[in-house]
């Protein structure tokens, strides 16, 4: 049985992405583990990480991307093995990393909108509200479920919004990570996201044993002067919100590499793996599963016991 772990930050442009496609890789790579990418930002940047615009189209014609998951979510219509038949192996040579691709339009707000009204009207000791949160609930677990024996990973590549696909990869998640950037704005997106976090425990959680937990905040750096003058501020405002242990050690330094590695559909660490970026992201691998397995109850030990 695999994790589910979402990767999000309200502010957007904090290498959220990138972090995401280089960590799946490098567990697939450098610890042979069964990950699934799942791009849930209409940016589908995750996607063009991994796969070329050509074949992306081609995949779009087919509908073979998560809209129309979504969609047949909304309109009750999802069988067992509809994501299944959506996942895509990465082209890229190397075995073990899976992409289920995303799409510039994910859902139509007034077909939920619409089809949950219906739900609610049909039933009058259920008002709109519970039906809304109910479907929040279930919207990306009842995609993802068939999904999750055949993986030891399916990271949640979110947008950088609160909208209804990243509240449901929350709720559904075992653990989440926040990328951010050293600067106030990243800063206050982390605080927002905590804020909504809590929410979503005390609306969906509340009863569970388990709940969603923050792995960790990893730092993207900046060389740049305005960066350097605002690194010591931040730092001590994250470590003040959060603890020690809830911050990386490793933190992924600017290389030019990173960026050239999209135009090859390749994340850096298999397209460039000597570069100092990639030696980051391989230090990030490991350090998120050891940090993931202090975060596991007892109970599940076995099941994190091939980690390491």
């Amino acid at each position: 049985m695999g994790y589910l772990v979402a990767t999000t930050n309200m502010k957007g442009g904090v290498g959220k992405t990138t972090m995401t496609v280089n960590l799946a890789a490098c567990l697939a790579k450098d610890h042979r583990k069964r990950v699934l990418v799942v791009d849930l930002d209409p940016q589908i940047s995750a996607t063009l990480s991994l796969m070329s615009p050509t074949d992306f189209a081609q995949i779009r014609k087919q509908h073979g991307t998560l809209k129309y998951l979504i969609q047949k979510s909304i309109t009750g219509d999802l069988g067992t093995t509809d994501a299944k038949d959506i996942v895509r192996p990465y082209a890229g040579n190397l075995g073990g990393i899976d992409i289920l691709p995303g799409d510039i339009d994910l859902y139509n707000d007034f077909l939920v909108s619409e089809v949950l009204y219906k739900k609610a009207i049909r039933n009058p000791e259920r008002n709109f509200e519970t039906v809304w949160n109910s479907f929040e609930d279930s919207l990306m677990y009842g995609i993802l479920k068939p999904l999750v024996p055949h993986y030891d990973f399916i990271f949640l590549d979110c947008a950088p919004s609160y909208n209804l696909i990243t509240r449901s990869s929350l709720v559904c998640s075992d653990f989440y990570l926040i990328p951010a950037k050293p600067e106030p704005l990243s800063y206050i997106g982390m605080q927002l996201l905590e804020r909504q976090v809590k929410k979503i425990i005390e609306t969906h959680q509340v009863d569970k044993k388990q709940q969603t937990q923050l792995v960790g905040i990893v730092f993207t750096m900046s060389r740049s002067i305005l960066a350097g003058r605002y690194y010591k501020q931040v730092m001590k405002r994250v470590r003040q919100e959060f603890n020690d242990s809830q911050v990386f050690k490793t933190s992924i330094p600017m290389d030019v590499s990173v960026s050239r590695a999209v135009d090859s559909f390749k994340p850096v660490v298999l397209s460039d793996p000597n570069t100092a970026g990639s030696k980051a992201f391989k230090a990030l691998a490991q350090e998120f599963l050891a940090k993931l397995q202090k975060l596991t109850p007892a109970s599940q030990s076995v099941r994190l016991s091939k980690l390491e």
